[in-house]
């Protein structure tokens, strides 16, 4: 109520952004449509995987916003958003357990958001001033197009994500990098990205480093690590589905 009355009682004028104003507002508002998307497509806590509303929301300001400022990042941003969204029928199971991409049935992946999302990512591209959002678009892009895990070229992959790091560097894109990486190199290659991205200490409270971490020891045969690391990442997760997940990990371990 007080910021109501203030805002009554303060003349604050509404104007709209002159052309040359609009590139830093652009930025902005791209910013809170991906966090809103991503609460949608992966809820920070809860019983759900995953909140529709808000991805489909997040997807329809994307789809107004590349009709009024056509810009390749726009539209790198929707494309993103479209391919991430593709997947949405394969990520969990009819009772709800999260299903990682590697197990995903991709018949139940949406060809026509993948189709589009593609289309888009072709005309960000040839702009040439494409920018971190359409570099996660292309490496969404070489998952929506591989028929499996194993025939997924992880190279190029890796190949993005170092072109991502360049222009956005961030404790979160090393870790993907890192698990590319693993799937290239083997899992021994991926732990040592890992282990120096977690010494470091900025991953230190996310749980998908460790998780990833297990995964990695996992693959090595090294139950005691896989499983310490699989507690830590437990221990770091509010969201029920993850939860349930990384305990089934736990009790498959031999």
């Amino acid at each position: 109520m007080r910021a109501k009355a203030k805002i009554r009682e303060t003349p604050i004028p509404y104007e709209v952004p002159t052309p040359q104003e609009l590139p830093e507002r652009l930025g902005a508002v791209l910013h809170v449509i991906y966090l809103v998307f991503n609460e949608g497509y992966s809820a920070a806590a809860g019983a759900e995987v995953t909140r529709a509303e808000l991805t489909g929301e997040a997807i329809r300001l994307g789809r107004l916003l590349t009709e009024l400022q056509p810009e390749p990042e726009v539209i790198g941003l929707l494309s993103l958003m479209l391919l991430q969204e593709s997947r949405h029928a394969a990520r969990t199971s009819p009772t709800g357990e999260l299903i990682l991409l590697e197990n995903q049935d991709r018949s139940l992946w949406n060809r026509e958001q993948i189709a589009e999302g593609v289309a888009l990512l072709e005309k960000a591209l040839k702009s040439h001033r494409f920018g971190a959002y359409t570099l996660q678009a292309a490496i969404a892009a070489v998952h929506a197009e591989a028929k499996s895990v194993a025939v997924t070229d992880w190279r190029q992959i890796v190949a993005l994500y170092d072109r991502l790091l360049r222009i956005q560097p961030s404790p979160v894109v090393q870790l993907n990098r890192a698990v590319a990486i693993a799937m290239c190199d083997g899992p021994e290659a991926g732990l040592t990205h890992i282990d120096a991205l977690l010494e470091h200490g900025e991953l230190a409270n996310y749980y998908l480093a460790h998780s990833a971490r297990a995964d990695m020891y996992r693959r090595l045969g090294r139950t005691a690590e896989a499983r310490s690391a699989y507690e830590k990442a437990l221990a770091l997760t509010q969201q029920e589905p993850e939860r349930q997940f990384l305990q089934e990990r736990i009790r498959q371990l031999k």
